[in-house]
């Protein structure tokens, strides 16, 4: 038995836990492709989500460590959000899983033709 297997599911429910719910990983999406982005970019990048609810879930995202939140003292507030190294190491996890919906999107809409 191998060390993951003595776990057993507990990896994957921590990997959850940080990463889980409907907006995280589009969050973590957009931060991997523009870098840094202001909360207002977020949220007209992100459409139907509310103030509050993007909130937290920045919020999470930075208190779990995925995201810096660096804040400028000025009049109105700048507040910039990029990925940590913890976030940054989960890029190449969602890239391969862009890589399965892209394959498995061209397999069914082949199916169909």
């Amino acid at each position: 038995m191998n060390h993951y297997e003595e776990l057993g599911s507990k990896p994957f429910d921590y990997a959850m836990s940080l990463v889980g719910g409907k907006w995280k990983m589009h969050i973590l999406h957009l931060l991997s492709k523009k870098e840094i982005l202001r909360y207002g970019e977020l949220k007209k990048a992100l459409g139907k989500i509310t103030h509050k609810m993007l909130s937290t879930q920045l919020k999470e995202l930075e208190k779990d460590g995925l995201i810096h939140r660096k804040e400028y003292p000025q009049v109105p507030p700048k507040v910039e959000y990029s990925l940590s190294e913890k976030g940054l190491s989960l890029i190449p996890i969602m890239t391969s899983l862009c890589i399965w919906g892209y394959d498995n999107m061209i397999a069914e809409n082949d199916e169909h033709i």
